[in-house]
């Protein structure tokens, strides 16, 4: 591991900042380093508002969309609510049928087949439109890039409205409306919503055709939180706003589906993380491993009993998920290991009989041993599917556009990315891949780094100060769980390993002459136990939680990283 300390922000600004907060030193500078410099930027932060989030009508392209679908209102239309099948796209079918179906009797949904159609806007969904009278289709999550696929539905007199969040190719599909900030062309002041979070502007902008205020959007937060904790985006700016508010309708009135689910995992309290590790795979495991439309169903379904049903079916769903995942997961080390590419600087991967499903999970676990851009291909139809994840740093999306030239089709982002390509053309591309990762990925992206946001002496760990650390929630992307580092430091003699395989690592630390002790856990340190015996000096990195046990509440700290003194 690297250890990289972020650089210290104006010492001027955050005393400043300090005396306007009655906070310390080390909280201020948390907060000069996320970007807030003065007392309004800071309170904005801390207390966010819904009143603050931008206006819908400035995306381009917003004023055409909901002109279209009043037209579709008043017509009487077949409307067709297209997303793809990940958490995001699922979420953001949920959404926008969920509020159309209040407003207008034909709504209909569509999901894609992830292993018969593929990602995206797909010439049998437009089909399906076809054979059920449907004008106009919205996609949602996908969609920016389906330059073919509109065409083809212009012949057959059908409308596209895009919403995408995914960058878009040179040219744009020319649809009566393509919703996406990361158009060039689009002056929207936040970038980095994530598809349901498109799909939200644009029911804000439906509503208010309708006299309808936020106040009334409220409850389709639980599922713009679920996305943008699944869909990795930063929860800064409007998708902060967005995750705090969503957070407290999945904790306080969740939707009957996300109900269903938490009754299955029996916790009260979530955060984003919880989110990211809980909810979001199993609504992700429904497109895995059977389909996307169970996640829609589970999702949109009013009664309490019959969601259930659905949480259950899901429930099994995520379970066989996580048996494919590790069975890949060991075939694909392997493969690593028969084939000498374990000092390569890429991962790439193939078997024709890989779950589909699963590649993208198994790509992230491959990261975990061999950390390096991976990509995870199997046989799809008569082609060749993979999922790309990449390290910290390394732009996938841009190295998979150098491959191009072996690529059928690709898209995605800059840490995760999807591609198709002939299998004439496997082994090509695989040597391609290695080049170019070979002549872009620095030396020092070729270890994990943690990035470490400042000093700080165990004494200045307190109750309040933790109460405020807290205030930061919801942490994710841009505004990460802040990480400390702490020197001098001993474990009084009780450390051990722990686990059925004394994998973990349990401590009791103090510092210097102090002789308060703080509890620390390391997952998977157990072999940095030689590191703190017989009171040997060590420093560590760590995040600091509540630990709740027997009814008791003390701080405890989450042991990222040890080393020598």
């Amino acid at each position: 591991m690297r250890w990289k300390l972020k650089p210290k922000p104006d010492p001027q600004i955050i005393s400043k900042l300090a005396q306007e907060l009655s906070i310390d030193n080390t909280l201020a500078k948390l907060l000069v380093q996320r970007g807030l410099e003065n007392y309004n930027q800071a309170k904005a932060f801390f207390r966010p508002n819904l009143k603050d989030l931008h206006n819908p009508f400035l995306m381009k392209d917003m004023d055409l969309a909901v002109a279209r679908i009043e037209k579709a209102i008043v017509e009487g239309e077949n409307i067709l609510v297209y997303g793809d099948y990940d958490v995001d796209g699922t979420t953001a079918v949920s959404l926008l049928s969920s509020y159309l179906k209040k407003i207008h009797p034909n709504v209909a949904t569509y999901i894609p087949d992830r292993y018969d159609e593929g990602y995206g806007i797909s010439f049998k969904g437009i089909d399906f439109a076809e054979d059920n009278a449907i004008s106009l289709i919205i996609a949602l999550d996908c969609g920016i890039k389906a330059i073919d696929k509109v065409t083809y539905a212009k012949e057959k007199e059908i409308d596209f409205i895009i919403c995408d969040h995914h960058r878009p190719g040179n040219i744009i599909p020319e649809a009566v409306a393509v919703l996406d900030p990361k158009r060039s062309d689009c002056e929207y002041p936040f970038k980095e919503l994530c598809g349901c979070g498109v799909g939200f502007k644009l029911i804000q902008a439906l509503s208010e055709k309708r006299n309808q205020t936020i106040d009334d959007l409220v409850e389709y937060l639980d599922l713009v939180a679920t996305a943008i904790a699944a869909d990795i985006v930063p929860i800064t700016g409007e998708n902060r706003i967005l995750a705090y508010f969503g957070l407290q309708v999945i904790n306080q009135n969740p939707r009957t589906g996300i109900k269903a689910m938490i009754q299955q995992v029996k916790k009260k309290q979530f955060t984003i993380t919880d989110v990211v590790f809980i909810i979001a795979p199993r609504i992700n495991a429904a497109g895995r491993i059977k389909h996307g439309n169970y996640a829609v169903e589970l999702l949109t379904e009013m009664d309490l009993d019959t969601a259930i049903k659905f949480a259950s079916e899901i429930e099994n769903n995520n379970n066989d998920r996580k048996e494919l995942d590790k069975t890949i997961t060991k075939e694909a080390l392997q493969q690593i290991e028969d084939t000498n590419e374990q000092q390569n600087y890429s991962t790439v991967v193939y078997a024709k009989n890989w779950h589909k499903g699963v590649i993208g999970i198994v790509a992230s676990r491959l990261i975990e041993t061999y950390y390096r851009p991976t990509l995870v291909f199997t046989k799809s139809g008569d082609k060749l599917a993979a999922s790309a994840r990449s390290v910290k740093g390394f732009d996938v999306y841009d190295a998979l556009e150098r491959c191009s030239e072996f690529i059928e089709q690709f898209g995605g982002h800059k840490y995760a990315a999807g591609l198709t390509l002939e299998e004439k053309n496997y082994q090509k591309f695989k040597m391609k891949f290695e080049e170019v990762v070979k002549n872009t990925l620095p030396s020092a992206l070729r270890t994990p780094e943690i990035s470490i946001d400042t000093e700080i002496s165990l004494l200045d760990i307190t109750p309040k100060f933790y109460r405020i650390l807290k205030q930061l929630e919801p942490f994710g992307p841009k505004n990460m769980k802040p990480v400390f580092l702490a020197s001098g430091l001993r474990d009084n003699g009780y450390g051990k390993k722990v686990g059925s395989d004394e994998t973990h690592l349990k401590l009791n630390i103090f510092e210097g002459s102090n002789q308060k002790t703080f509890n620390a856990i390391g997952f998977n340190m157990g072999n940095k136990h030689s590191l703190i015996k017989n009171g040997k000096p060590f420093k560590a990195v760590f995040n600091i939680d509540e630990n709740h046990w027997n009814g008791n509440t003390s701080l405890q700290l989450l042991l990222k990283d040890l080393k020598e003194e």
